[in-house]
């Protein structure tokens, strides 16, 4: 037996904001508290990270069926974390400008075919942080130009791999994760569709 979607209104904000304050800003992230009344009517404080880029991801697929993942050591993590490429891009720019120049930068790969596969957020409850993830296909290797602040390891893998590693909890990164199962569902749908009727 199947359930229904409960009827509400989804655009009702049950929060009430007595005031805010800034707490602290930076070139890449704003962080501010909030003095509210919650739904239940009890008074309390609400933090919010604003960021000031979109997040980007992207999965580079190639004709072999093979991705590449980027590694470096996260500062935030204190581990190392295995991804898909991304980074940031600023709000007003363009998400696929922004997300062409994050593939070159990490990869050094350029793509001719691109497909916004996913919007998500990263972690609601904290920050407005929106995410966005590409599936990029036909594929030219270029050279890399890796920012300053990091140090990145590049594999070439197979994509069922990469998706292993998702369901293995070796790659842990939010976009990394719902970007390879997207990526994966994404590429299977579009076998079955042209797979005869």
């Amino acid at each position: 037996m199947g359930t229904s979607k409960p009827t509400l209104d989804e655009t009702h904000n049950p929060w009430q904001v007595l005031s805010t304050e800034v707490k602290y800003n930076n070139p890449w992230i704003r962080v501010r508290e909030d003095q509210v009344i919650n739904p239940g009517g009890g008074r309390g404080i609400y933090g919010v990270v604003t960021m000031k880029n979109k997040g980007l991801g992207i999965v580079p697929v190639d004709a072999e069926g093979n991705t590449w993942l980027v590694g470096q050591y996260r500062y935030t993590l204190s581990e190392y974390s295995w991804e898909i490429p991304m980074g940031g891009g600023p709000v007003e720019q363009d998400i696929l400008e922004s997300a062409q120049r994050e593939l070159r930068e990490e990869t050094g790969l350029l793509a001719r075919r691109w497909t916004n596969i996913a919007r998500l957020h990263t972690s609601n409850s904290v920050t407005d942080e929106e995410g966005f993830v590409f599936l990029a296909e036909d594929l030219e290797q270029g050279e890399v130009e890796p920012e300053e602040t990091e140090d990145l390891r590049l594999w070439k893998l197979p994509l069922a791999e990469a998706v292993r590693m998702v369901m293995d909890n070796r790659i842990t990164d939010a976009i990394s994760v719902a970007g390879l199962l997207k990526a994966e569902k994404v590429l299977a749908d579009r076998v079955k569709e042209q797979l005869p009727g």
